[in-house]
């Protein structure tokens, strides 16, 4: 069998730390996703450079989507879905690397990054920030655990592909 290679739940008691980090802030989820803390092609951008890193094919189709409604270019979109920032707005460049830095460290950043950011943006910022990557976080891992759950019904034989191209196999 082909190993799953993509991060998934490991525990339920992970899945609710990270679903009690996001109830607790939950105000805040209609003002982020109006775009009104941060703009809201930045918290595209911040979405889809997580999900390069976890690797969700639903997240990445979705984002896309959703991206390329906020004005963001699909040539951009398809760099980030390849965890690409170069062509992105300089100012969002920090917050972008602090984004992939934190996924990959699976929410647990180095406190020199945390620090770094939050000499960049404002605490409100960060807080909007650090709320995006840890939301989409939890999508991301949602929907690669369920294609785990696939993958294993399979008996390893599932082709679940990634990218909203469709013809990236696993």
């Amino acid at each position: 069998m082909k190993p799953f290679d993509r991060r998934t739940y490991q525990s339920l008691k992970a899945f609710l730390v990270d679903f009690k980090e996001i109830m607790t802030r939950r105000d805040q989820m209609k003002p982020l996703m109006r775009g009104e803390i941060i703009d809201g092609a930045f918290r595209e951008r911040l979405m889809l450079a997580i999900t390069a890193v976890n690797g969700c094919r639903y997240c990445s189709y979705a984002h896309a989507r959703m991206a390329l409604v906020e004005g963001i270019g699909q040539v951009e979109v398809t760099a980030l879905q390849e965890g690409g920032i170069a062509a992105c707005p300089e100012d969002e460049l920090p917050g972008l690397l602090y984004a992939q830095h934190w996924a990959e460290t699976q929410g647990q950043p180095n406190p020199a990054a945390r620090e770094r950011i939050v000499e960049t943006y404002t605490e409100e910022t960060v807080q909007a920030i650090e709320l995006t990557l840890r939301t989409i976080q939890m999508g991301n891992l949602l929907g690669n655990t369920l294609d785990y759950i696939l993958y294993r019904l399979s008996f390893g034989r599932w082709g679940g592909r990634r990218g909203v191209s469709g013809t990236e196999k696993q």
